[in-house]
């Protein structure tokens, strides 16, 4: 039996963004401000135990001890927030306990074939090539959807001396440590004077970022393979290794996640990056067909056994319709298309596109989990087939006018998927448009996800953009607020007006999943309704004079 979450309104923060630690979020909450504005809350997750990606590189799935307690899970079901989690299907950190197992056992490891070995992969599909690993045949390769350049592959020594390729899809780094003289002494058969001028040239090198096989050593040149062999030997890894599917073990492993989640009392699992765990040869991917629906159906019915529903996390455009196979398979659907919709409804002074979505939201009985900012950028290529790509594009120059960032698809210039920026600034910073998408956002079909920084009215953070270097574009909006910043926050009218549509939203019993919506669009006017047993709720839009009122019956 699936827990019943509301559609009550969904905060959205990662456990450090007010405060530093989940517990001053947890205070914050508990202050009269808040008190009855949150029914739900979806903690980002290096709430756990992880290591990059602010989170989406998961060890383990423990409390991290640095942000999070068990007694913050429990003064929030104190509270009755109910919460939402994430479940990354697809990888987990090298820092796992299974892949350091891998590491130190090679062949001999239980966890061999928790990961997917690349050559027994493509064993029968290519060329083993001159590096060590199989390279596809073409045929095989050429619809793939790679998220970075080159083959997804980490190069993993074992004990034995090989090197094994593996699947990585995503981020990886090779750590080449520094060497001790005395290690050297120890391992390598060096004098110690020897070992302490090579110590000196080797990690002199290393900082200069240079590979082991290009590092001179001069005068100590007939020990250059011992030192590279060395080095290659005691390397360490980041990143995050793509499980395999077909193995037992790995089914063990969701199935013991899902009841950790349950156990946290989590009512929703936000499923990540799920649409590339099913791979086949010759496919593409990711969203292969009938490959992932197979895994999302053999996941819900652990998930169903835990009470756990879930919410499948995929961009694609509108066009591919892949919301709608989605939903009509009885799954959550996340509406990415309301943000852009949103930001285009004010620039055309018109809801025609809204009330578009809305009506087919309503029709199709589709449940969804709507959101404006949230903790990467803007989506645009989502909106494909839904607006004019004129459209899309003019969008696109006005809120990098107004100081955002453009983040192309894996590098493909030219090819648009999100922007970058706080919601505010890309609405122009005007509190008159934030309070109107805050009160669409909450009249519009769906459990509406709110991102803290918006909550706040955050602007473009540069600092910290610059500060996360290359590929920190998303650190615009991602500010850590202190306390005292989010106190200062309390101030202004714009928190406290969306305060107050939060409070209405989740006190208001007209809305609820048995309720009637109706949607109008007059030029500039938009109309949205809810009624049930209990009354009546319509909010009224004006895009042209960028007014709004609400009225009950």
């Amino acid at each position: 039996m699936q827990k019943k979450m509301s559609i009550g309104a969904l905060l959205n923060a990662y456990p450090d963004s007010v405060g530093g630690k989940l517990a001053d979020i947890v205070s914050l909450l508990k202050r009269d401000e808040f008190k009855g504005a949150f029914q739900s809350f979806y903690i980002l997750p290096s709430v756990f135990n992880t290591d990059l990606d602010r989170g989406f590189s998961l060890i383990n799935y423990d409390l991290s001890e640095t942000y999070a307690s068990d007694e913050d899970i429990k003064d929030l079901h104190d509270m009755n927030v109910d919460l939402m989690m994430d479940f990354i299907l697809n990888h987990i950190s090298v820092l796992s306990p299974q892949f350091q197992d891998i590491i130190k056992n090679g062949e001999n490891s239980k966890y061999r074939d928790f990961f997917i070995n690349w050559n027994t992969f493509w064993e029968g599909y290519g060329e083993m090539g001159p590096d060590g690993y199989i390279v596809p045949d073409q045929k095989y390769i050429k619809d793939m959807f790679f998220r970075k350049p080159g083959l997804p592959i980490l190069m993993v020594r074992f004990p034995d001396g090989r090197d094994v390729p593996y699947w990585n899809t995503f981020y990886q780094e090779v750590i080449y440590n520094k060497v001790d003289p005395l290690e050297l002494v120890r391992n390598c058969n060096m004098q110690y004077q020897s070992a302490v001028d090579i110590s000196k040239k080797v990690n002199e090198a290393l900082d200069k970022k240079t590979a082991p096989e290009d590092i001179e050593l001069g005068e100590h040149d007939r020990y250059k393979q011992t030192v590279v062999d060395y080095l290659q030997a005691h390397r360490s890894y980041l990143g995050q290794m793509d499980m395999n599917i077909k193995s037992p073990l790995v089914w063990d492993y969701y199935r013991d996640t899902l009841k950790r989640l349950s156990d946290y009392g989590v009512a929703i699992v936000r499923l990540d990056a799920f649409a590339y765990a099913p791979k086949e040869p010759g496919e593409r991917n990711f969203l292969n067909d009938p490959g992932t629906w197979d895994l999302l159906g053999k996941v819900d019915e652990i998930a169903s056994e835990y009470g756990l529903t879930l919410l499948p996390e995929i961009h694609a455009s509108y066009s591919e319709k892949t919301y709608e196979l989605l939903a009509k398979k009885g799954y959550m659907v996340y509406d990415f298309f309301l943000p852009g919709l949103m930001i285009d409804a004010f620039i055309r002074k018109n809801g025609i596109y809204l009330k578009k979505w809305a009506d087919e939201v309503i029709e199709n009985n589709i449940r969804t989990v709507n959101m404006l900012g949230c903790h990467d950028g803007i989506p645009l290529l989502d909106l494909k087939g839904l607006l004019p790509e004129e459209d899309i594009q003019n969008m696109i120059d006005i809120v990098v006018d107004r100081g955002g960032y453009v983040k192309d698809l894996h590098g493909a210039k030219n090819v648009y998927y999100q922007v970058n920026a706080t919601f505010y600034s890309a609405l122009g910073e005007s509190d008159k448009r934030m309070l109107m998408a805050r009160a669409i956002q909450l009249f519009m079909p769906g459990k509406p996800q709110i991102w803290y920084l918006d909550l706040f009215a955050g602007k473009n953070d540069y600092e910290a953009m610059a500060k996360a270097g290359v590929g920190g574009h998303k650190e615009i909006n991602r500010s850590n607020l202190s306390l005292a910043d989010a106190e200062k926050a309390l101030e202004k009218d714009v928190v406290k007006k969306q305060l107050e549509l939060l409070k209405f939203r989740n006190s208001c019993p007209v809305f609820s999943e048995d309720a009637d919506i109706t949607v109008d669009c007059n030029e500039s006017l938009l109309t949205i309704s809810w009624s049930n047993v209990h009354g009546t709720a319509t909010l009224k839009v004006d895009f042209e004079k960028e007014t709004y009122s609400i009225e009950t019956a």
